[in-house]
């Protein structure tokens, strides 16, 4: 170390640092080093590695270098002089240009000896250029934000021009893309569709929808279960924006009367890849395609993120861990049924379980579990798997979809014969599953004797935690909205606002959840023909939280809002 010190000049912040006891020699010599290899600051290193805190570094500067100290968070990053901003110079200097005063542009820095930075800045603008000191981390954001907004910019109303200054080297398109078969003159096609999805994936949108209208085109993305418009290229490109999305999903281009399904895999990196579920409709005037965003790394989120309340989680951990009976995961399309079973699957996906799954699609590939993907056409229903499942010594098997009688059964007679059955309905609560199965044709004595667990499931949006305002509601609000009068007073209620790192209040989902588990005065009720109305009521005295119920714990523990209560559970 004594010999790479000799070789190491220190700058005038670095021993400045020193000096003040925030940094050791030795770390600030390997901060110059590395600094040196990036042709960067110091500043964001000691930052990013935890080494000094920013707002330290801040002041050891501006008593140093005598540079003023300027608080980020009071300037409107919109009021920014747009011609001075060149975004490959902002990220390339880690500096902004913050404002004009006659002909000397103020640039805002972490580090006030980026002298580099304040010439090119000098030489972009023609402008005399004076540094201000701003916190690291203060300035990373406010470049992230700026970026971002000139991103979305991009997104507005395409025309040719604005389409062929897109460029997205980042995504590495698979092999199944063919940019000729589209066409050279489609290239800035090419891009913005690239950009779209990249940006979806940036957003955390889970589909893409892309419609033609008989005098505008849109693009929407789903974020957080809401969908938005994001752009809203010209009409006359949408049959080649269609044809670019049908050649990367390997869809027959020349098939535009008929419904297709296909598949994406876009490469971002050599060690992250993104799914696309593809589907085409023939609409009035063109064809509307929806692409659903499959991320490998929401069947990997663990049951502890999924919203369950502490006793709901021990009854789903008691239910998929029993050798055998089934598990039924029921709620509307989007309401996260298909996460919760891969969570399932992957608590329990061990070397000693054989695991089998049939769905329509595969959305999520599983390592250690054998899936198939159903084909009716071919033959290759959820019946006819489950029976070859059957055939295969299984442990677990999870069905996609009870959807018929037939499947039903066979469900049925595997949760009763030693293996572990999970699957999904579509009915609104709980008690409605086990009825709908009865109104299905299943004989209730099997029903009452297999089912373990229920669950029904909605997904609220969270409230973002960096803008949420506290609310003051009148008593009786709270009691019409459903809150017990001993509870009222004791919890904080808040409202979403909507800020910079958010979308309108909300950022996020939080699952909300009736976890039923079968007792014998439901089964008891099941066999003597009871409604939905009797189990309801069993569950409840039994202490089953019904959605609402489960949806108000959340406002209760300030995750999300009464509105958003209201609009997931219909209450």
């Amino acid at each position: 170390m004594a010999t790479a010190q000799t070789n190491v000049v220190l700058s005038g912040l670095a021993r400045r640092l020193i000096s003040d006891g925030l940094l050791e020699e030795n770390l600030a010599v390997e901060a110059v080093v590395a600094a040196q290899k990036t042709k960067k600051s110091i500043v964001p290193y000691l930052v990013e590695n935890a080494l000094v805190d920013s707002a330290s570094i801040a002041n050891a500067a501006s008593n140093e270098f005598g540079v003023p100290l300027f608080d980020f968070d009071a300037m409107d990053v919109e009021q920014i002089p747009g011609s001075e901003i060149s975004e490959k110079l902002i990220s390339k200097h880690h500096a902004i240009p913050l404002f004009k005063r006659g002909k000397r542009l103020y640039v805002a820095v972490s580090d006030p000896t980026n002298l580099v930075a304040l010439d090119e800045f000098k030489f972009h603008s023609g402008l005399t250029t004076e540094a201000i000191l701003v916190e690291e981390v203060k300035l990373t954001r406010a470049i992230e934000k700026i970026i971002e907004e000139k991103e979305s910019e991009e997104l507005g109303d395409f025309d040719d021009a604005d389409l062929e200054n897109l460029d997205l080297e980042s995504v590495d398109d698979d092999k199944q893309e063919d940019d000729d078969a589209s066409g050279a003159d489609d290239a800035p096609i090419v891009r913005f569709v690239n950009k779209i999805l990249l940006d979806a994936i940036k957003k955390g949108a889970s589909d893409l929808h892309f419609e033609p209208y008989e005098k505008r085109y849109r693009v929407r993305f789903r974020v957080d279960g809401i969908l938005t418009e994001v752009a809203a290229p010209p009409i006359n490109l949408s049959t080649r924006i269609a044809a670019r999305l049908k050649v990367m999903s390997r869809l027959d281009i020349s098939e535009k009367r008929q419904p297709q399904d296909g598949r994406i895999k876009l490469k971002l990196s050599k060690n992250k890849a993104i799914d696309f579920r593809v589907s085409t409709l023939p609409t009035l005037f063109g064809e509307k395609i929806v692409m659903r965003i499959l991320d490998p790394t929401s069947a990997q989120l663990g049951i502890d993120v999924l919203g369950y309340e502490p006793e709901q989680k021990d009854l789903f951990m008691e239910a998929i861990h029993k050798p055998q009976g089934m598990v039924l995961v029921t709620g509307p399309t989007g309401s996260g049924k298909t996460v919760s079973l891969y969570t399932a699957v992957n608590i329990i996906n061990t070397p000693e379980r054989n695991i089998s799954t049939a769905e329509d699609p595969v959305e999520i590939n599983l390592e250690g579990v054998n899936q198939v993907n159903v084909n009716p056409k071919a033959g290759l229903t959820f019946a006819s798997a489950l029976r070859a499942f059957l055939r295969q010594d299984p442990d677990v098997v999870l069905v996609g979809e009870i959807r018929d009688l037939e499947t039903a059964e066979i469900a049925i007679k595997a949760a009763q014969t030693g293996h572990l059955v999970l699957s999904t309905l579509h009915t609104n609560s709980a008690p409605e599953t086990l009825t709908r199965m009865v109104n299905m044709g299943v004989a209730p004595f099997n029903l009452a004797t297999s089912v373990n667990l229920v669950i029904a499931q909605r997904l609220a949006r969270r409230l973002c935690e960096n803008c949420k305002t506290e609310v003051d509601l009148p008593k009786e609000v709270l009691k019409d909205a459903g809150f017990k009068e001993e509870e009222i007073g004791k919890f904080k209620i808040f409202e979403p606002v909507g800020c910079d790192s958010c979308t309108n209040g909300y950022k996020g989902r939080v699952g909300v959840y009736q976890v039923m588990k079968m007792s014998e005065e439901m089964g008891r009720i099941i066999m003597e023909g009871g409604n939905a109305i009797d189990i309801g009521d069993q569950a409840a005295k039994e202490g089953v939280n019904d959605l609402h119920r489960s949806a108000l714990q959340k406002v209760m523990q300030g995750v999300t809002s009464l509105e958003e209560v209201s609009r997931v559970t219909q209450h």
